[in-house]
């Protein structure tokens, strides 16, 4: 008879993979996240099927945690630059606060083992932000773009604004509010 699984066991492999593909990246052994989990290698894949099953879902785990920071307390009745200001804060804020996450989402984000079903879960999960991001570029310079090129370019920005933040964390505000104008004149 198996085990009943254990939503505390589960947490703390996930909490071990995070840390552990932050610092070692997607090669890492799962008796290595076990451990640091504090729990056995077999007992692990009682959680999760195998390495890649738990690469999805901490994928899925790490990016709908992003999601829903940054679309929290969303002001409705705004126009789509302070929506879009609001969550490019969330983002950058959950980043910034999160470096170890953010270090393996960044991993994640590349894997192979992550499967098109995992992305496409998270982007349904997103639905409120691209929503929001379409409505903001419909008129502007790259509103012709293909929205993934599009994405990729405000990943890089978020992601060189983060690195900043993080080496002068004094002017984080400021840093913060230069991307967003930077994007903004790419959108509007």
């Amino acid at each position: 008879m198996a085990r009943p699984r254990s939503e505390d066991r589960r947490n703390a492999i996930m909490a071990a993979a995070t840390q552990i593909i932050a610092a070692q990246g997607l090669g890492a052994p799962t008796a290595l996240i076990a451990k640091a989990a504090g729990v056995s290698n077999g007992s692990l894949f009682t959680y999760f099927e195998t390495k890649a099953d738990l690469l999805n879902q901490l994928y899925i785990e790490l990016k709908s945690e992003l999601g829903t920071v940054a679309v929290d307390g969303l002001p409705v009745g705004e126009g789509p630059r302070e929506q879009l200001a609001h969550v490019w804060e969330g983002l950058l804020r959950w980043s910034s606060a999160n470096p170890e996450k953010r270090r393996a989402l960044k991993h994640l984000n590349v894997a192979e083992e992550v499967v098109m079903s995992s992305r496409e879960t998270v982007r349904c999960g997103f639905g409120e932000i691209t929503s929001l991001i379409e409505r903001a570029r419909e008129n502007g310079p790259m509103h012709a773009a293909p929205y993934g090129l599009f994405a990729a370019f405000m990943s890089a920005i978020a992601e060189a604004t983060v690195d900043f933040i993080l080496q002068d964390p004094e002017n984080a505000d400021a840093h913060r509010k230069t991307s967003f104008d930077a994007l903004w004149r790419m959108i509007g």
